[in-house]
């Protein structure tokens, strides 16, 4: 396996935050959302809070349960983060958090113990790269769908495909927080170069 040398280049590492490492016997979340607008139709990135919930799966470790959450119950899922010893996903930081937030009040979501897989990549290794390209390397396994796709679902009112593939979106995290956990690394393969770069974590 190479090293990151070839991220050299992108944006310098930073230290990532301290968060739990010790799971096995707190009250740990694994969550996803989907939205009912994409970016294009709220009028960019900076209008995050705008694009509403359509909706959100949760795993809740205590019991090996996959949650299953709407717009009307979406404050169902912010009271269980909030009572949470740690929140894990992917990108939570820079999306799922930020669409959350207008259902918060005036609780800031980012303030909750977390652990963002891609951002944690990021401070750790300067590059940011997608749940997809993570898992197909790391686990062989991939995402069934994408968010725009799931917008679409939205509009036709299939809310049963946007669950579905939501839900599988938080078993791909899942699966490779445990990978990163147990081994120390994930991996990824440079679409250039098809070389398998370990990643080291310390999840």
């Amino acid at each position: 396996m190479e090293t990151l040398s070839l991220f050299d280049n992108l944006t310098s590492p930073q230290k990532p935050p301290s968060v739990p490492t010790d799971t096995a016997t707190k009250h740990v979340l694994i969550f996803d959302v989907e939205t009912q607008k994409s970016f294009q139709e709220v009028g960019g990135r900076q209008n995050l809070h705008k694009l509403r919930v359509a909706a959100a799966v949760c795993y809740h470790n205590l019991d090996q349960s996959y949650r299953h959450y709407t717009e009307t119950t979406v404050l169902q899922l912010i009271a269980e983060l909030q009572k949470a010893d740690l929140v894990i996903g992917f990108n939570l930081l820079g999306f799922d958090y930020g669409v959350l937030q207008p259902y918060a009040g005036i609780h800031p979501l980012s303030k909750l113990p977390t652990l963002d897989l891609m951002d944690d990549i990021f401070r750790r290794h300067g590059t940011r790269i997608g749940l997809n390209a993570l898992g197909q390397s790391t686990l062989g396994a991939q995402k069934s769908g994408d968010g725009l796709q799931s917008i679409q679902w939205f509009k036709e009112g299939k809310m049963d495909l946007i669950l579905k593939y939501c839900e599988q979106d938080v078993r791909l995290t899942k699966e490779l927080y445990e990978f990163g956990k147990r081994h120390g690394h994930v991996l990824y393969q440079n679409p250039h170069s098809h070389q398998m770069i370990k990643l080291d974590v310390s999840w």
